[in-house]
């Protein structure tokens, strides 16, 4: 099936700002979902990072709903008495009940309240919540698959304690409750079963099934439209997970997912088109001048460039001031992630790098979370080795600086073969002595349980990348670890250690958003993505050029893999000709999109969803109004006028690449100037204004005004609006 591309979101700073802001006074909103205080996945940093605007809008009336994990608790949680007295009542009901229910304050920005429900305490009821979802929906739960033993506690917990909130309430409430992936759907689905008078949102950050389907190495994207749905979810058994998902998804008053890609997967998929496309943002930190975040890229880099001195002593043979750190990170899933065509994409740069005699070296981070038990002992003697180095060098430095001192001060110049005697050459000797190393470095910095059928490993061994002198892709350092600053190998945190890179590669096959280069791009930092993920999209949608700002969008839904992966060897060749200045201009335009994925403008897509869902559930208070539809136009990023970002867009009338630093100083380049021409293209943050979405078979813009009436609130909906006149 083609994928014709259709816009998931107008352009931001072409939206028309509301004329007053939504009345939320007497609303209340629960956010509920197994990620909250609990980090599994990137569900967990969507709301993390969307708390502090969710709170500013809300106030006191939000509430954060997730599972009771006490290791969670005790690092991330503030356990206090519940401040509203509505909760509190509905609390003390709950644990009198036999339940275990605990509020507190989520120790993050906007300092959120949390309501955190003890899953395993209730689990006695197990059998009897089992009983009554197959007589409810005839789904039953298979008791080996723990995970859906979890969401089905996780549902009756949740849909007992907004019911037992909405009865507590003596006038009637206006509630909106927000459900974030299958774990949490079936509180969705008890609640409108239930008839409670609530307004429900469930969101899809991936479906179940695409997931599956993806990790098979199938042609996914087109053949979407002739899978049998029920026959794919069975033969994963998986069949009782995917009925939750899509229940929730039918149940829902407002259905929204990540992006315009996974909405056409879950159109197909959960066989419902979401109302509207909610993508992901970030909280961004601006930097009061430019060079701060250049500074702090120098100074991480610094710290990785430690971690190579004493992963390769003994085979030090390249020159580090003209390495290039590049990283793939996130969950590991093979091909879904694009491991897969990335290393194909390394053997095949190794090759042209040496073919072209480049003095350029090029270094692979994986940073993928797998089994293992315990560090790479090699790994270990190395950093123990640079340490030693170090301090070797420190002590025939000290010894000299006396000896000089000491020179000085009787008013003679020293004598230079003096200054290092018997013992200090004899010190260094043994120093140079212990660097020798007859293996070459290791390729995993960890022993991996299944070495033997693990998908990275059986690629290197494959395409022979095993850091020989002649090799030019000097390493793949696979850390199958989270990053930390306690590690005794790599002490640095995700975020340092992202910064410390040149470039961040995605090649995904399945990726419905992707904050890995979003993360990537607020850090100004360059990256590969595709164009079947949600950020590839979204920045192509928004970008003229994305490459000219350092983001390259690899086609992955059009090409064979054959195709991609040389297109994605393109990019990183083309990456390793720039010169130092041309990727510090590039990485000063990277940082610029920072704007667009910022909570403070994406953010206006969920709080479209909490009005449609309020508009829906309480249509005596909330009404709709279609407006008649406006043709105009969005805005996309031009493409800079100035210095081309890598030699292969250079033209004729821009800078050619340089093999010498210092020639790049005649290039022409203002850095303020063009950033100020990037920024008139872009609105300051605001707050509720006028969101772009999608209602039924037409796209909408939904705007709030107060009437006036107290209680009568409206929300217009401009059929047909993606693109909105830019002002």
């Amino acid at each position: 099936m083609p994928l014709a591309r259709s816009l998931s979101v107008t352009s931001l700073s072409g939206l028309e700002d509301g004329d007053e802001e939504f009345d939320l006074e007497d609303a209340v909103l629960f956010e509920i979902a197994w990620e909250v205080a609990n980090k599994v996945g990137g569900i967990y940093t969507v709301i993390q990072t969307k708390a502090r605007l969710t709170s500013e809008e809300w106030g006191e009336n939000y509430f954060l709903v997730g599972p009771y994990v006490e290791s969670n608790v005790r690092t991330q949680v503030e356990l206090i008495e519940a401040t509203n007295p509505i909760l509190k009542r509905t609390i003390e009901k709950m644990n009198s009940s036999g339940c275990k229910v605990y509020f507190g304050r989520w120790l993050i920005e906007g300092s959120p309240y949390v309501i955190l429900i003890d899953v395993a305490f209730t689990a006695w009821s197990l059998d009897r919540w089992k009983s009554e979802l197959w007589e409810l929906c005839d789904i039953g739960v298979p008791w080996f698959d723990r995970e859906a033993n979890d969401a089905v506690l996780f549902g009756f917990l949740t849909a007992w304690l907004l019911g037992e909130f909405a009865a507590q309430c003596e006038e009637p409430p206006h509630i909106v409750a927000h459900f974030h992936e299958w774990l949490a759907g079936l509180g969705l689905v008890l609640c409108r079963q239930r008839q409670l008078p609530i307004g429900t949102i469930f969101t899809t950050h991936a479906t179940l099934l695409g997931r599956y389907l993806c990790a098979g190495n199938v042609d996914f994207y087109n053949n979407l439209s002739e899978f049998n749905v029920d026959k794919e979810a069975g033969d994963r058994q998986i069949y009782h997970r995917y009925c939750l998902e899509r229940a929730a998804a039918h149940c829902a008053h407002v259905f929204t997912t990540v992006s315009q890609i996974t909405a056409i997967e879950a159109e197909h998929l959960l066989k419902r088109k979401p109302d509207i496309v909610t993508p992901n943002g970030l909280n961004v930190k601006k930097f009061s001048a430019m060079h701060e975040f250049q500074n702090l890229h120098a100074q991480s880099k610094n710290r990785i460039q430690e971690f190579i001195r004493g992963h390769f002593y003994g085979h030090l043979d390249f020159n580090l001031d003209k390495c290039l750190f590049l990283f793939i990170a996130g969950r590991y899933e093979f091909s879904n992630k694009g491991a897969d065509i990335f290393l194909e994409a390394l053997a095949r740069l190794n090759y042209l790098l040496r073919v072209n005699h480049s003095d350029v070296t090029v270094i692979a981070f994986f940073i993928m979370p797998a089994r293992t038990n315990n560090f790479n002992v090699e790994t270990l003697k190395g950093q123990a080795v640079r340490k030693q180095l170090w301090d070797t060098a420190h002590t025939v430095k000290e010894r000299f600086g006396k000896k000089l001192y000491e020179s000085l001060l009787v008013g003679q110049l020293p004598d230079v073969s003096k200054m290092l005697d018997k013992e200090d050459f004899t010190i260094m000797k043994r120093a140079i002595f212990a660097t020798q190393r007859q293996c070459q470095p290791p390729v995993c910095t960890h022993n991996m349980l299944e070495d033997s059928s693990d998908p990275i490993l059986n690629s290197v061994r494959r395409i022979g990348l095993f850091n020989s002198s002649a090799d030019r892709v000097k390493v793949i350092i696979f850390h199958p670890e989270f990053l930390s600053s306690t590690s005794p190998l790599l002490p640095m945190d995700y975020e340092e250690f992202v910064r410390g890179c040149h470039l961040g590669v995605f090649p995904s096959y399945y990726e419905p958003w992707g904050y890995t280069p979003a993360e990537c791009t607020v850090m100004g930092i360059p990256s590969i993505s595709t164009n079947l993920s949600g950020f590839g999209c979204f920045m192509e949608e928004h970008i003229a050029e994305p490459s000219a700002y350092g983001i390259y969008i690899l086609d992955r839904r059009f090409r064979g893999v054959d195709e991609s992966c040389n297109q994605l060897t393109s990019f990183l060749f083309q990456f390793c000709k720039q010169s130092r200045r041309q990727r510090i201009i590039q990485r000063n335009r990277t940082e610029r999109l920072s704007d667009l994925l910022d909570w403070r403008y994406l953010g206006r897509y969920y709080i479209a969803a909490r009005h449609m869902a309020l508009a829906k559930a309480f249509p005596d208070t909330y009404v709709y109004e279609p407006q008649e539809h406006t043709s105009t136009t969005g805005f996309r990023y031009p493409r800079p006028a100035s210095v081309p970002p890598s030699p292969a867009l250079s033209r004729h009338s821009s800078p050619h690449h340089s093999e010498a630093e210092e020639n790049d100083d005649d290039e022409h380049y203002d850095e303020d100037l063009e950033a100020e021409k990037d920024r008139v293209n872009i609105r300051q943050p605001f707050k509720n204004r006028s969101v772009p979405g999608v209602n039924g078979n037409s796209n909408s813009v939904l705007t709030a005004r107060w009437g006036e009436s107290t209680t009568q609130h409206k929300l217009k909906i401009n059929q047909d609006c993606w693109s909105t006149n830019t002002g």
